[in-house]
């Protein structure tokens, strides 16, 4: 697991028609006649037989007592009478693996740089999914594949052998793990699904197979895509019946990981302790892992397992995560062949899935990698996948991503004009490019329980609105952000007042709040066409550049103006409001803000430009914050800021330079009131955000490297593609348990290279006494091999707890 370092299928069985005493003949049958019993079966023979009469003479009376008198049944309402029932079905004959519906008709497979997702096409069923690994030959034997895929069958298994794990596993087939589609007509019907491959299409990067239930009238469509070593999946369930559709859960994708695998990093967390990454065993069984609060301090919706030898940097690891701002749910369950079927989708509330005749319900696309180069490797995949194919900028591309000075830690909502360009001059002197105006500007704002929903400037504090201190901040070269809830409502508003129906709410039942806060419904069209009206009005009125979107409570009985259940519908709205905001407006870039890390998932990164990772900027903590979002978020989209000392949520005092290198390799900002700043401060924060800028080319392009994280230091890092550069941030965190530090490894550089290595300013040696080496290492840098700085280490001076260094090398 990294070092600070989930739904399968199954379904039952039919009844067997035999009498007890048929079952017990023929027991006694297999007994006399059988030649070679293994131990098991022998055990279960000899417990059928040498316990049945104690357990008969014990239990059949009560069963007896309790059988009652058979009698005539009353007469069903007309809605609850049986279908006419259908004609039997033919029993196939027995067929071992590769016979009868089992026999395989083709091969099936999907490539990465990588990685390779391989399937067998059955004569019935869906694929079965055979492997999904490292890289495999492009010229395989499909007859060899076959073969080494077609096992005995186990006892009291099916007659008709059938593949363990298939694209998507339904109750219906031979399994008992949590299946993956879970449905049913309303009156109970259509509960079970055995879908066959009715089209097959493939390209190099992707694979669309489309399949149905004739039976239970269902179609399904899955969509596989590979690109950059990205498994991209996402399913499609149509109903084709001429009655609703109940969709209790449809997972977005099936994937399978070896058995080998003893132990899967799950995300836990909570507000201010997001991203954390703990490994949870798997020896039988499964885990499941469901965030239902649409919003996901608590679990993020991303999991990745490696085999025991499986490092940050080296051995096989997987990974996978859910594009959903939503509830979630992942499941990895143990089958019984050992391997672990992984599965991951969103969570349904009651009634969310329900498909009218002719409708569809389209799942959130799940992404999945493979690497050998460790949990480091997978990191790297989804980083390159986001910033090619996920991540959308107004102009077409990313520009250097802008420094920016939040307002909120300074001045929380004690927001004066006059103090705010004090802020504002000083900011633009220490280098910032962007300054954002957070909570506290509209309405009776004053503090948090009134005002919100009320989007127009306080004239008490604004007299002429907001365009004069935006115009004062683009004078200076800056661009101006501005801070909304659009999603959330104070009962004491105008808003409220006017429109109270607007809330979600179970009707009835008590309206219940938190953060003084109530949701509104945006799945309305009046009022996401409000809120789209009185945003845009800020934007133009104010010449806004950035919208930091907060979201601030979790849902709770969250029904529509109907009684229903919005929590999916809301999250869709979202985008859809997300989007229109940018169709209006081109050149906004809008953050998403939910008191931290509540919605930084690659949903939201499919239509926003910046996700804020935790509201715990205390730069210890946010060394491991910021180490478990990067295995899944590329670092440029993170806010990193640097907060003021002591920080506000843990009182810790640390240095601005300690503060500043772990800020370094995100998208920069301040989260501290720049008036308060000594001049020697100042200086040195001036220097750092120019350090940032210099190096935030390959901090923002290149490729993250995970080295030591240990409970006393951390050292992680970027490094160009072609290793010519690498950055480096070592952190300690507390105390060496040695006498001495040991020396840092710096992960990524090419070992045929030599480079040289330097602390750039304005950072100054530490250390007792440091030795020629390490005084050159500040003075003029060092020259060394790649192969000595990756395998053997540096020495560094010795750093007290909470100190930090940043080193840059550079190929010669």
């Amino acid at each position: 697991m990294p070092n600070p370092d989930p739904a399968p299928s199954g379904p039952p069985s039919a009844d067997s028609s035999h009498s007890d005493s048929a079952h017990s003949d023929s027991l006694r049958s297999d007994a006399a006649h059988s030649l070679a019993l293994t131990r098991r079966t022998a055990w279960k023979l000899l417990g059928g037989l040498g316990s049945a009469a104690t357990l008969a003479s014990t239990l059949a009376p009560p069963l007896a007592a309790a059988r009652p008198a058979t009698a005539p049944a009353a007469p069903l309402p007309a809605a609850s009478r049986p279908h006419p029932p259908a004609a039997a079905a033919g029993i196939p004959a027995p067929a071992r693996a590769g016979e009868g519906g089992s026999l395989p008709t083709g091969m099936l497979r999907l490539d990465g740089t990588g990685m390779t997702l391989l399937l067998i096409r059955r004569a019935t069923g869906l694929p079965e999914i055979a492997y999904w690994g490292g890289r495999l030959p492009d010229h395989l034997d499909a007859a060899a594949l076959y073969a080494v895929r077609s096992p005995d069958t186990p006892d009291n298994g099916p007659d008709q052998w059938q593949p363990t794990i298939t694209l998507l596993d339904t109750i219906g087939a031979w399994n008992f793990d949590l299946p993956g589609l879970v449905a049913a007509r309303p009156d109970g019907r259509d509960w079970t699904a055995l879908f066959q491959v009715d089209a097959i299409r493939q390209t190099p990067d992707e694979l669309v197979i489309d399949a149905s239930d004739a039976l239970s009238a269902i179609g399904l469509r899955i969509t596989l895509r590979c690109a950059d070593n990205v498994l991209a999946a996402s399913m499609r369930l149509s109903n084709r019946g001429d009655t609703p559709l109940l969709v209790e859960r449809l997972v977005s994708g099936t994937f399978l990981l070896p058995a080998e695998i003893a132990a899967l990093g799950v995300l836990h967390g909570a507000w201010a302790h997001e991203f954390a990454i703990a490994p949870m065993s798997l020896a039988e069984g499964g885990i499941v892992i469901e965030s239902r609060r649409n919003r996901t301090h608590d679990h993020f919706p991303g999991i990745v397992a490696g085999l025991p030898a499986t490092s940050r940097n080296a051995g096989p690891a997987w990974a996978a995560q859910l594009g959903w701002s939503g509830g979630h749910r992942l499941c990895a369950e143990r089958m019984e062949d050992g391997r672990i079927r992984l599965t991951v989708g969103e969570y349904l509330h009651p009634g969310e899935g329900t498909l009218e005749p002719g409708a569809g319900l389209d799942t959130p696309t799940v992404y999945a990698t493979y690497s050998a180069d460790g949990f480091a490797g997978c990191a790297r995949a989804f980083h390159a996948y986001a910033r090619r194919h996920l991540l959308r900028w107004p102009t077409g591309q990313m520009k250097p991503r802008p420094v920016l000075l939040n307002s909120w830690e300074a001045n929380q909502f004690d927001l004066a004009e006059d103090r705010l360009r004090q802020q504002i001059d000083i900011a633009a002197r220490l280098g910032v490019e962007r300054f954002v105006l957070d909570d506290g500007w509209f309405g009776a704002r004053r503090n948090d329980r009134a005002g919100l929903g009320d989007w127009t400037p306080a004239l008490a504090l604004f007299p002429q609105g907001l365009w004069p201190l935006s115009d004062y901040v683009h004078a200076r070269g800056m661009e101006f952000g501005l801070w909304f809830e659009p999603e959330m409502v104070n009962p004491d508003s105008d808003l409220y007042r006017a429109h109270p129906d607007w809330v979600l709410q179970v009707r009835g039942r008590p309206l219940l709040t938190s953060r003084n806060q109530l949701v509104l419904d945006i799945s309305r069209p009046d009022v996401a066409g409000y809120l789209l009206r009185v945003i845009s009005e800020q934007v133009v009125d104010a010449r806004i550049d950035y919208i930091k979107w907060d979201f601030n409570r979790d849902l709770l009985a969250a029904a529509d103006e109907g009684g229903r259940p919005a929590y999916r519908r809301q999250v869709l709205a979202l985008y859809a409001l997300w989007d229109k905001l940018h169709a209006v407006h081109s050149a906004l870039e809008i953050e998403s803000c939910a008191s931290g890390g509540g919605r930084a998932d690659w949903g939201a990164l499919g239509h926003v430009q910046r996700v804020w990772t935790s509201d715990n900027t205390s730069a210890p903590d946010r060394l491991l914050i910021q180490d478990g979002a990067w295995h899944f978020l590329p670092p440029e989209i993170t806010g990193c800021h640097i907060s003021a000392s002591p920080n506000w949520l843990d009182h810790r005092a640390t240095s601005i330079d300690f503060r500043a290198a772990v800020a370094l390799f995100g998208h920069l900002g301040l989260e501290l009131d720049p008036t308060r700043l000594s001049t020697d401060e100042q200086d040195r924060l001036a220097a750092w955000i120019a350090l940032h800028k210099r190096l935030r080319p390959v901090l923002h392009h290149g490729q993250i490297q995970f080295g030591e994280a240990t409970p006393h230091r951390i050292v992680r890092g970027v490094t160009t593609p072609d290793g010519g550069t690498g950055i480096y941030l070592v952190a300690q965190r507390d105390w060496p348990p040695a006498r001495m530090p040991s020396p840092v490894l710096l992960p990524g550089l090419s070992s045929d290279r030599r480079y040289r290595v330097t602390m750039p300013g304005p950072q100054a040696l530490g250390g007792h006494w440091p030795s020629p080496a390490q005084q050159r290492l500040v003075r003029d840098g060092l020259a060394i091999d790649g192969a000595l700085l990756r395998d053997a280490g540096l020495f560094l001076p010795q750093m007290p707890p909470q100190s930090a260094v940043i080193l840059e090398c550079q190929a010669l």
